[in-house]
């Protein structure tokens, strides 16, 4: 089972308070704070996450979109050539975390984003039990990835990669089949942002009001076993 930080001195706000909603006409919702595992688990409970504002400031952002992306796991989108890729790759857990988000803070990458202190922050929290990776092979290679937070039935994924063709969608495929058990209806997979590429693959959004409810009762699903010893 994962192991509980310390909790966080910093409050976030209740996005399904009206009042609170409404002062908050963006998707950037705070900066500073810091980035304790304590912090970082507090903010995603609230549906906040942590990510730099690409100003080049040390200072951290906190965001909560107000359009969330997310993939209702029955909505997932397989094409005939993914389902291919799939069946051609193994899919591992938290075999190569740290490779994984390294891939992922590739400064190659475009809009890449993840910095040192992110680097270490999720590395500590999954150290903890909270942060994994899902991972593509094909032979002895790593292919492919993602990485994100697990906290009962909310799995907040954080970003992915790939060095063949399929192989970040292959790990997204890997990671619903891991969340589709008795709880699957219940689960929250969140993403984000909908872009087009994640649309193509059965992304949809919710009102930032709507997610967090929804937040909060996938907070009470039990982990996915393969998280849960």
């Amino acid at each position: 089972m994962p192991t509980e930080p310390p909790p966080s001195p910093w409050l976030f706000p209740d996005f399904t308070d009206p009042e609170q909603e409404a002062g908050f006409v963006d998707d950037l919702v705070g900066r500073g704070a810091d980035l304790a595992p304590g912090t970082v688990l507090a903010a995603y409970r609230a549906g906040v996450f942590p990510m730099p504002y690409g100003d080049g400031s040390r200072t951290m952002s906190w965001w909560s979109p107000r359009d969330r992306g997310v993939l209702e796991l029955s909505s997932l989108k397989v094409s005939r050539s993914l389902a291919r890729s799939r069946r051609r790759m193994e899919i591992r857990v938290d075999t190569a975390f740290d490779e994984v988000v390294s891939a992922c803070a590739d400064p190659r990458r475009d809009g890449g984003w993840i910095d040192d202190d992110i680097l270490d922050a999720y590395t500590e929290l999954h150290r903890l039990g909270w942060a994994h990776s899902v991972e593509a092979w094909v032979g002895g290679d790593l292919v492919g990835g993602l990485y994100g937070v697990a906290t009962g039935g909310l799995f907040a994924g954080e970003s992915m990669f790939h060095r063949v063709p399929d192989a970040s969608k292959v790990a997204l495929v890997g990671l619903v089949e891991l969340l589709s058990d008795e709880y699957a209806d219940a689960r929250l997979l969140d993403v984000q942002w909908r872009t087009p590429h994640l649309a193509s693959l059965g992304v949809t959004e919710l009102p930032r009001p709507a997610y967090v409810r929804r937040l909060r009762a996938a907070l009470q699903v039990p982990l996915p076993g393969v998280w849960s010893s």
